[in-house]
């Protein structure tokens, strides 16, 4: 059941799989221009997000491996990108194939994708929804930002191209498949009436586990060199809590596939649950130390955005204040559990984008409305939550949150398995190199130049081979192995000899021993 037509002055009239023929006939004539306008400036503000999270991630990590983080992020864009033209969108919406689980190859290549109505909405054209879903662009950039997501989980000791074939196998195996059962026309979860808006299982606790998964094929840091500690710029943090949140009322606010009124709706539940799990964020953090956190601003920030990723199109304005403090407190107190389970999810990944994905999807099963829903004009006459008597809703909501879970860890699980198993794509970097950081080590670039040989990047790296008493003095040298580093702290230039051929630590000549000097003078400054 469906209201009358509400879009384009023709509506499609189903005679040809690809809208009809481009050189006989106008396809635009089926949709509004509005509408595929509007999905464009969406699908541009999803992109935002990929930025976004390296910048969150290179200020949580510290900084000797700040930058191999944003190049982790912005390469899976490029590999998810690929993956999604080559096979990924025919994998995850093929119309062709009806086992409910995964598409075919029917669209291998974007093949049969042109101007026929999309699987998600009449009101847009398939290859409109194509470029939207590799959001992920908006389709296709939904799993270029989950994958995005995941990638978090290499922090500070994975190397970066066996993270990348992960990416690729992952998203044909784990992504795909789940974006199949619950958005797809013939998916599993799609059939018994899940309701997941904008990718509670497929972008939230797909990368939440996954994320999990992979951390627990990694292994954990090494724990000599997590002696104090702490984000290196939350600066940057608070920057791509920002990028994140503008993206973020396109991912969602995009989900309605058109410019109307459940758009606007969703976009304000967004912004809703979003400040609302800030403040409970941070004032859980606020009865610890009796001091404010920018960090768990942000943290609570995400958490209820990620939240409201399932919910926002389906849930009234109090319902998403409810939701955010619940998600604040829920995640603040769920980033304990890689503690107890000993995971090192270094980002927490899990924390914030699986738990919180499984709230919003949970609140689904309550709180949904079939008036929230049939904003968009075209979906009307789907039953909401238990607050309109749907008491089925909410066990198909928890049966829906439990597959994907188990699904995407264990595959995941799987994938990282095998991947590490083969000879040049273990996925660990040498403790040699995790001491140097990734950013020396996998790209030979830094994010902050000279400055990372200074201050708390040696400091707080102990020597391997000795004990972690407080009174022992550990050699500068040996902090960082590197001998031309402990003589710049000591404010020397490096010698010549020691100069000569050192290309892997990027140390050699007069002209760095001019810039260190430089630095060392403004610092000096700076410091009063």
């Amino acid at each position: 059941m469906s209201y009358s037509w509400v879009g384009a002055p023709t509506e499609f009239n189903g005679t040809s799989p690809l809208g009809g023929d481009s050189t006989d006939e106008n396809l635009n004539q089926w949709y509004q221009s509005g509408d595929q306008a509007y999905i464009l400036i969406a699908s541009a503000m999803v992109l935002i997000m990929i930025p976004g999270l390296g910048f969150l991630y290179s200020g949580l990590a510290r900084r000797k491996s700040a930058l191999s983080m944003i190049w982790a992020c912005m390469a899976s864009c490029s590999v998810i990108t690929f993956q999604w033209y080559f096979w990924g969108y025919s994998l995850a919406f093929s119309d062709y194939a009806t086992n409910g689980f995964i598409g075919d190859l029917q669209k291998f290549g974007l093949m049969k994708t042109l101007g026929a109505p999309s699987p998600g909405s009449p009101l847009i054209p398939e290859l409109l929804y194509a470029f939207y879903q590799v959001r992920n662009n908006h389709i296709m950039q939904f799993c270029a930002v989950t994958a995005a997501i995941v990638v978090g989980a290499v922090a500070e000791r994975g190397r970066l191209i066996p993270c990348m074939v992960f990416i690729f196998f992952w998203a044909t195996l784990v992504y795909c498949p789940v974006a199949c059962w619950v958005w797809g026309a013939h998916g599993w979860a799609f059939h018994w009436g899940v309701l997941d808006y904008a990718g509670g299982g497929p972008v939230e606790i797909v990368s939440g586990m996954s994320a999990l998964a992979y951390s627990m094929i990694l292994g954990r840091r090494q724990e000599k060199m997590m002696l104090n500690f702490r984000p290196h710029n939350v600066s940057l943090i608070t920057l791509g809590t920002v990028f994140l949140w503008f993206g973020w009322l396109g991912f969602n606010g995009g989900s309605a596939f058109g410019a109307n009124l459940r758009a606007t709706m969703a976009c304000w539940n967004s912004n809703l649950t979003a400040m609302f799990g800030a403040i409970a964020w941070v004032v859980l953090d606020w009865r610890l130390a009796r001091k404010w956190s920018m960090v768990g601003w942000c943290s609570g920030t995400i958490s209820g955005l990620v939240a409201a990723t399932p919910a926002s199109g389906f849930i009234t304005p109090w319902a998403s204040v409810v939701l955010g403090i619940t998600t604040g407190i829920v995640c603040n107190f769920a980033t304990k559990i890689k503690f107890w389970i000993r995971i090192d999810d270094a980002m927490d990944v899990f924390a914030e984008h699986g738990v919180a994905g499984m709230v919003g999807l949970f609140f689904n099963g309550i709180f949904a409305a079939s008036y929230i829903i049939g904003l968009d004009g075209v979906n009307n006459g789907i039953d909401g939550g238990w607050i309109q008597h749907n008491w089925k809703q909410l066990y198909m909501q928890i049966a829906y949150i439990a597959a994907v879970t188990a699904y995407s860890f264990v595959v995941s699980a799987a994938i990282a398995f095998v991947i590490d198993k083969i000879p040049g794509l273990h996925l660990r970097a040498s403790e040699e190199a995790e001491l140097l950081g990734m950013d020396d080590d996998q790209l030979g670039e830094f994010a902050y130049d000279y400055v990372e040989v200074r201050r708390d990047y040696l400091a707080w790296t102990p020597a391997r081979d000795q004990p972690e008493t407080a009174d022992h003095q550990i050699p500068q040298g040996e902090r960082h192995g590197i001998p031309q580093h402990s003589q710049m702290l000591e404010g020397k230039a490096p010698s010549e000899s020691d100069s000569q051929g050192n290309e892997h630590t990027g140390i050699g000549g007069d002209r760095h021993a001019v810039a260190y000097e430089k630095a060392e003078r403004e610092q000096r400054t700076l410091d009063g």
